[in-house]
């Protein structure tokens, strides 16, 4: 079960996370987790670049890892990086010794202050100990969520899931993954395309 827009209430029971990035209401922040891996992140480069768009990667440790050239590619592109653990680990049920030196390990791979946990799903214990581990760490989650990973939905629902919620000042959530690759090949173009034609800048976080 997943929310695609962010309720007012989750933020305030969390809000040493970073839900939106506000500012001007004519940016939108694009995300990307669970990548880099090949085909699919360089297609979302490429659309990215058609569009002078910026967007954030939060990239798992193991991927990096296993595809540095890709890795790479996005670094050199321009965009910002994050940090999604070494192997997407779900923290609610992780212990938190467990789940800090998982991220100790991505992060001597990819030396970030971003990072998202995994399904979202983070104790606060845990927020704590990455706290002190990385002092000044930004812990970004999202408010407007595209489900390109949920293959129970077409791809025409998955566009309409961004484009119905975004209004600008978002963190808007796709994965460059292979389980998303059908929704999120056909999302993004036309989200990108719609949201230039309505003055949107595309920033990093």
């Amino acid at each position: 079960m997943y929310l695609v827009k962010t309720p007012f209430l989750l933020k305030t029971l969390y809000p040493k996370l970073l839900w939106d990035a506000g500012g001007n209401s004519k940016s939108i922040f694009v995300t990307f987790d669970d990548g880099p891996i090949p085909i699919v992140t360089p297609f979302v480069l490429n659309i990215l670049k058609q569009y002078n768009a910026k967007a954030t990667f939060f990239c798992i440790g193991d991927n990096v890892r296993k595809h540095p050239e890709v890795f790479e590619q996005v670094k050199n592109d321009g965009h910002a990086i994050g940090n999604h653990t070494f192997n997407h680990l779900n923290g609610w049920h992780t212990d938190d010794k467990t789940y800090l030196d998982n991220f100790l390990m991505a992060d001597e791979l990819i030396g970030t202050k971003l990072f998202r946990p995994p399904y979202g799903r983070v104790k606060r214990s845990q927020v704590k100990l990455l706290q002190q581990a990385s002092p000044g760490i930004k812990i970004v989650m999202w408010n407007v969520l595209s489900a390109d990973f949920d293959t129970d939905i077409s791809p025409e629902k998955c566009l309409d899931n961004v484009l119905k919620n975004v209004k600008g000042g978002e963190i808007v959530l796709f994965h460059d993954s292979l389980k998303a690759k059908e929704r999120m090949e056909y999302a993004l173009p036309r989200a990108l395309e719609y949201w230039s034609k309505q003055g949107f800048q595309f920033e990093t976080i």
